[in-house]
């Protein structure tokens, strides 16, 4: 009896390890199926990296790319070149002009009056430089008025000479055949010939001083008039200031005046930018070695996913970008690290933006050159 107590235990624990066994075996017959599905993921994702691989090879072999490189574009800053009021503002922030539009308007008031000034300064000056010639015209008439009398006199003189001669050889040859009285006179007449004769040849040297001051006030207010002209066209130059308008198409950006503000000349209103955009990248050195003028470029924009810019290299700037900033880098201590430098490159855009992708100065571009 107690025999068989001890034996059923035993029975019963030497039955149970055969399911146990069993489960074990489905189990290693699971794990041996799995591992040939396992081999084959890995398989699959070795040959999508070596496509990849390959596919990267293959691209970086015949392109260069960068994301170091942004739009940039002219901006033209608009300022007034005279101090005045502002008037009238025509335009606000964004808005598209053309060439010649009307931007701002300054107060004319001041520079109305000043061209109003200079032009009765100029009618002045044309009074002063005909009254000149005037006196041109009177010196010389005394020049010749001067001349005459001196003609005048000297024949005068010739014939009191003559007189006075021919009493000398009377009252000489013939006692008693010419008074006193009539040498005296004749003797004062040939007196007087000659001082008018001086007096001629004075007032001809008068009237010659008259005449080369006459010229001099003429070329003096020849002079004062081309001033004032001078001076009207600054005025007009001045006024024409008073309206600013824009020097070429693009957009208004930065608008900083409104109406009735002052502003200096000089001073910033707004910006103004061209649509006319290019593209500015910074490759790196060693990605020039096969890159020229005229290769194609393809450009992604990031405002504008899956839209696709074209272009060509227009120009390799020459000189690394870190040689033009406003502090160089220098090796004065010897300590040299081996940095790659970057050179920026140019690219024109084949076509400008259109009215749904806009392209403007300082958005990051990430260009492709071919340069197979």
């Amino acid at each position: 009896m107690k025999a068989d107590l001890m034996e059923a235990p035993i029975e019963a624990f030497s039955e149970q390890p055969e399911p146990v066994r069993h489960v074990g075996g489905n189990g290693q017959a699971a794990k041996r199926r799995k591992k040939p599905v396992v081999l084959g993921v890995l398989a699959i994702f070795a040959l999508i990296g070596g496509t990849i691989a390959v596919l990267w090879a293959i691209h970086a072999a015949h392109f260069e790319s960068t994301d170091d490189a942004f739009i940039e574009g002219r901006v033209i800053p608009i300022s007034p070149q005279v101090a005045a009021r502002v008037q009238a503002v025509h335009v606000s922030d964004n808005q598209p002009v053309h060439k010649g539009d009307l931007l701002v308007e300054l107060d004319p008031t001041d520079y109305q009056v000043a061209l109003d000034q200079a032009k009765a300064s100029e009618a002045a000056v044309v009074g002063q430089l005909q009254q000149a010639k005037a006196q041109v015209t009177a010196s010389q008439a005394s020049q010749l008025e001067a001349q005459a009398e001196l003609s005048m006199t000297q024949a005068n003189a010739v014939s009191v000479n003559a007189d006075y001669q021919r009493y000398q050889k009377l009252s000489g040859g013939t006692p008693g055949a010419v008074s006193k009285q009539q040498m005296d006179s004749i003797e004062a007449s040939q007196q007087t010939a000659t001082a008018q004769i001086a007096q001629a040849k004075a007032k001809i040297a008068q009237s010659q001083a008259d005449y080369e001051t006459a010229q001099a006030n003429v070329v003096a207010a020849q002079g004062n008039l081309a001033k004032a002209q001078a001076d009207i066209r600054k005025a007009e130059v001045n006024l024409s200031y008073c309206t600013i308008v824009a020097p070429e198409d693009g957009r208004v950006t930065r608008k900083n005046v409104e109406p009735g503000s002052y502003v200096e000349a000089g001073q910033s209103l707004l910006a103004l930018v061209p649509p006319d955009v290019w593209v500015v990248a910074n490759f790196k050195e060693t990605e020039l070695t096969r890159m020229r003028v005229g290769q194609p470029v393809s450009v992604e924009v990031d405002a504008y996913p899956g839209q696709e810019f074209t272009g060509k290299v227009q120009s390799i700037q020459s000189g690394t970008g870190s040689r033009f900033s406003m502090l160089p880098t220098e090796n004065a201590t010897g300590n040299f690290v081996h940095v790659v430098q970057r050179v920026p490159v140019k690219i024109l855009f084949d076509s400008q933006s259109d009215s749904d992708h806009p392209l403007v100065p300082g958005m990051s571009v990430e260009p492709q050159v071919r340069v197979d």
